[in-house]
């Protein structure tokens, strides 16, 4: 699969408030599906980085379709309650919004009431946000060839925060230690929010974050990014480069977000939904609202494609989980 073309789409800058969509025309093989309110389930806490495009997807989508869409949040073990719930969904209604978190489910659990693989269909990858690699603003590093010297020069000794062990975070980080043959000392915190004070402050030099969080501090000037872990520069932050850019090539790690089925779903349920999604997607307007999360939106995302996706994505931090021994405690 062509990773650079499927994360190609760029974001059209415009300021108007959103319009009225057009009407989303999706195939009607199933009877009269939709027939039922549609249940979009997000395993995240309501108003954080996930729920917020879930929601502008589900407003939009539910504007045009002859149904509703219903955000319903359900949190609980990480990712596991709200996932479980669709897994076991039989009504052809119910679809779960995720993120990377369903990539690593199989390698960080012994046990699990659900198969991430086998008991799910993709339906569309609809946006991804890169990692940020990101040192405290009076920190001497001032570039990726200077983290490694450093890495390399007290190895384990230096700290990295995360917002959770097993996280997008920690395994971004640890992806990238790996690159730079390097080692470095974890030090977990209960999400983004509570790790920043100790990094502005210079009490852990170092954090690879997401995007929509990191960008502001750095535009602030309260951080210094030494890279973006994608293969384009963030509009952003125009003057921070690439991984590739610093040095890197194919070192990229992102949060990603997409729409998954439970097994069993009919296949033009599946491609109705996938249609609709892609239509979302594509609007200008919801472009520019979610550029604010500095999420790019996929416009060409398929079944297939978004299957393709999710078994690269899941191969390569299923690695990461084994070469790092990252367990659950």
């Amino acid at each position: 699969m062509n990773r650079r073309k499927l994360l190609g789409a760029g974001l059209a800058a415009i300021a108007t408030p959103l319009a009225a969509p057009a009407l989303i025309a999706p195939a009607h093989a199933q009877g009269n599906w939709p027939s039922q309110p549609i249940r979009l389930v997000v395993p995240f806490a309501a108003g954080g980085p996930t729920d917020i495009p879930a929601r502008l997807f589900a407003e939009r989508m539910g504007a045009a379709l002859p149904q509703r869409i219903i955000v319903e949040n359900r949190t609980g073990a990480g990712v596991l309650v709200g996932t479980e719930v669709v897994a076991k969904a039989t009504d052809g209604h119910t679809f779960l919004y995720t993120t990377v978190a369903h990539a690593v489910l199989r390698a960080l659990f012994q046990r699990l009431p659900f198969d991430p693989e086998a008991d799910f269909v993709p339906v569309a990858l609809v946006g991804v946000i890169p990692m940020l690699i990101t040192v405290g603003k009076d920190s001497r590093i001032r570039d990726l060839a200077g983290l490694q010297a450093a890495l390399k020069a007290d190895p384990g000794g230096m700290t990295y925060a995360s917002s959770g062990n097993g996280g997008a975070l920690h395994l971004a980080t640890e992806l990238m230690l790996r690159r730079m043959e390097a080692r470095a000392l974890h030090v977990p915190y209960r999400g983004t929010a509570a790790a920043m004070p100790d990094v502005l402050n210079g009490t852990i030099p170092l954090i690879v974050d997401v995007a929509t969080t990191a960008v502001p501090y750095a535009q602030r000037g309260e951080t210094r990014a030494l890279a973006v872990m994608d293969t384009a520069r963030l509009p952003q932050l125009p003057d921070v480069p690439t991984t590739a850019e610093a040095g890197f090539a194919g070192l990229e790690a992102y949060t990603w977000h997409m729409v998954l089925a439970p097994k069993g779903t009919p296949a033009p349920v599946v491609q109705s939904m996938n249609r609709a999604l892609m239509q979302v997607a594509s609007e200008a307007a919801v472009q520019q609202r979610l550029s604010d999360l500095a999420m790019r939106l996929v416009t060409d995302s398929t079944p297939d494609s978004a299957a393709a996706w999710l078994r690269d994505e899941t191969q390569k931090w299923s690695a990461v989980v084994r070469e790092a021994n990252i367990t659950i405690n």
